[in-house]
């Protein structure tokens, strides 16, 4: 299994976040600006370099705001490569000079680009942007998950989501079989339960 340990920046600045567009194949989707750790090289110093390099901004590296670690499963590798990635994911504040966006060339982001927080969910986006905006206290001011289940990673949508689904009592039950009616509905809710928990499979990776 392949180790990968990133930095990245949550870059926020007059009601707008900076977002890089993430591509690899038909594989596409908008995520943080930062990327791989090189050797030696210090994960404050990453996000900076990185900044750069994919929107054309001087970035000054803030405080630390969290570490993800997963396994995730990668698509598109080739053959005789384990497609299981353990992936750590270091998150830190970080502020820009200001200054024209320049999108990246021949790199693995292909744009740049200031998104307003309350557009994030109308986005499609890898599972490490919902994960910073919680991590930065974002998330509650930027409209919760995205829509269509874009994140990727994240939590799916519980097929239990809709609570009223089953109607209590639908059946028409005599007055005699209230009781076998109260046990059903309680077991009915039981399972409900039990199909809303997430699952702890493995997550989809998009190489971020």
């Amino acid at each position: 299994m392949d180790l990968r340990v990133a930095a990245y920046a949550v870059i926020e600045r007059r009601g707008k976040i900076l977002l890089t567009h993430w591509r690899r194949g038909h594989l596409h989707g908008w995520t943080l600006p930062g990327g791989g750790i090189e050797d030696g090289e210090d994960p404050k110093e990453t996000v900076v370099r990185e900044v750069f390099e994919e929107t054309g901004l001087q970035a000054r590296t803030g405080r630390l705001l969290g570490v993800d670690s997963r396994v995730m499963v990668r698509e598109e590798v080739p053959e005789g490569t384990d497609p299981e990635m353990h992936t750590i994911r270091i998150v830190y504040r970080a502020t820009v000079q200001d200054g024209p966006l320049r999108n990246e060339v021949d790199g693995s982001s292909d744009e740049a680009r200031w998104v307003a927080l309350k557009d994030i969910s109308s986005l499609k986006t890898l599972s490490l942007v919902q994960t910073a905006l919680r991590m930065a206290g974002i998330s509650r001011r930027s409209g919760g998950q995205n829509k269509g289940g874009h994140g990727r990673g994240g939590s799916a949508k519980s097929g239990g989501a809709k609570s009223g689904g089953g109607k209590a009592g639908s059946g028409k039950q005599g007055a005699g079989k209230q009781g076998a009616s109260k046990q059903a509905a309680a077991k009915g809710e039981t399972a409900k339960a039990s199909a809303a928990r997430p699952s702890a499979g493995r997550s989809k990776s998009r190489g971020r």
